[in-house]
């Protein structure tokens, strides 16, 4: 089993996750982070700390959106680690209820 960060991260990316990751298995891109399924020891440390409830179990995704579980796989060997909790966008709390935001997703 791996964790995987869904839809409400977009445009939020809260990195209080990124911290607890004892494997460093966090990546980042432009407005979203996601996790490497092949890093992930599925320790469950990450889960509580989004402040947005944007990580899942793969086998606890929320309908609609499990495409997120290729999507961690696949931007996770194109963007690089992140190892350090930054700041949030300064308008990541304008985003943090807003549902369907996978269009907005910048890869």
């Amino acid at each position: 089993m791996t964790f995987v960060v869904t839809d409400s991260c977009i445009k939020c990316k809260y990195t209080d996750c990124v911290e607890v990751c004892p494997v460093d298995c966090f990546h980042e891109g432009p407005n979203f982070l996601v996790i490497d399924p092949e890093e992930c020891i599925d320790c469950t440390l990450c889960e509580p700390e989004c402040p947005v409830e944007a990580i899942y179990a793969d086998d606890e995704i929320p309908e609609g959106q499990e495409e997120y579980l290729d999507l961690n796989a696949r931007l996770a060997q194109q963007w690089p680690v992140i190892t350090e909790k930054k700041d949030a966008p300064p308008d990541a709390a304008d985003w943090d209820d807003k549902p369907n935001k996978r269009a907005l997703l910048e890869e």
